[in-house]
């Protein structure tokens, strides 16, 4: 398969529109075209020793979940390892292309997989994701009337603003009179100046609806899961089945105060990666994360919630294994995906 079609197709399977506005997702790395790939290599982090797996079992397109490209590159040389992993990815015609967050926000994502760690439960996103289309131009509405006698005038006036849109007029009857209902969407920026337009004409003003347009939400899209289980389980039976899912010998423990090893659980937050932000303030009698600082566990400790830490890629790199199954089908069995054997959590328990 063409690389930019397999991209394509990549896209297709998780809109790198549900990204962070900060992440740094999408193709990084692009070989000279054509290029084609027979081999896609997924890996949760890309290292050097997996960079060299790599390019040992012949890769063509590197799916690196974490971006191996976040801050900008000033210079692309053999002096420190993330600029080597482009000049080997370069040298040795292998592309590198990012998912992250949009991973983390789709239905079918890590934070889903995180979910089957508790057993049989429900789960919503905590932090919705909005659709990306709508509207399709303008953060606020701006509706009016006014008399015939004034529309060309305020319309003229209207139309020298920049970051208008959707502008319409209809006949209207306003308390027994002809008027014309102006509407038109506009940005933030615009919306200051259409208010000072309107502003002039007190009477004008005062028949003056501002709305501010909102993207509806998408079902079950979103950064973070709060899951409500079937039944409550105790504390203690959570950690066996967060190990067992995780294949982890030993995780972090914070027990809330008032609460025991068996007490019971019945509301779980959870966060593959960084919890702290997006866990924070939510209900819950649990959470489940990959890491926290210091003072989110104290917090959430305080507030009778129990905190479980299992290291920040633990949480994400079992997604993998499933990710692999799942593309196979997706991309319609037609190149080789294969999971790194060589990328693990930098931190072990001595």
């Amino acid at each position: 398969m063409e690389l930019r079609e397999l991209v394509s197709t990549l896209n297709d399977f998780a809109s790198l529109s549900l990204a962070e506005s900060w992440d740094n997702v999408g193709l990084l790395v692009e070989p000279s075209p054509p290029h084609a790939v027979n081999t896609l290599f997924l890996t949760n982090d890309l290292t050097e020793e997996v960079m060299e797996e790599a390019v040992q079992k012949k890769a063509d397109l590197i799916l690196s979940y974490h971006p191996p490209i976040f801050t900008p590159l000033k210079r692309v040389t053999w002096k420190t390892w993330k600029e080597r992993l482009v000049v080997r990815a370069l040298e040795n015609r292998i592309g590198i292309y990012s998912p992250h967050t949009a991973y983390d926000a789709i239905p079918h994502g890590v934070n889903n997989w995180l979910t089957k760690a508790l057993g049989a439960c429900t789960s919503v996103p905590l932090h919705p994701s909005t659709a990306p289309d709508f509207p399709a131009e303008g953060t606020h509405r701006v509706e009016f009337c006014t008399d015939n006698e004034h529309l060309d005038a305020v319309l003229s006036k209207i139309k020298d603003i920049q970051e208008i849109s959707c502008l319409t007029s209809l006949p209207a009857r306003v308390e027994g009179e002809e008027q014309t209902r102006v509407s038109l969407n506009c940005s933030q920026k615009a919306l200051l100046e259409v208010v000072a337009l309107l502003s002039q004409n007190s009477l004008l003003y005062h028949k003056t609806e501002i709305l501010l347009l909102q993207k509806p939400l998408l079902p079950h899209t979103g950064m973070g899961r709060l899951c409500t289980l079937s039944e409550p389980v105790s504390l203690s039976d959570i950690i066996e089945r967060v190990k067992s899912h995780l294949k982890l010998p030993h995780i972090r423990i914070a027990v809330g105060v008032g609460r025991t090893l068996e007490s019971p659980v019945k509301k779980a937050a959870l966060c593959a990666g960084s919890g702290s932000s997006v866990l924070k303030g939510t209900e819950a009698d649990l959470y489940l994360t990959g890491e926290m600082s210091h003072h989110d566990i104290l917090d959430a400790v305080a507030n009778g919630i129990s905190v479980i830490l299992c290291e920040h890629s633990n949480t994400e790199r079992g997604f993998l294994t499933e990710l692999r199954d799942v593309l196979a089908i997706h991309l319609k069995n037609k190149i080789n995906v294969i999971v790194s054997e060589k990328d693990r959590d930098p931190l072990q328990v001595a």
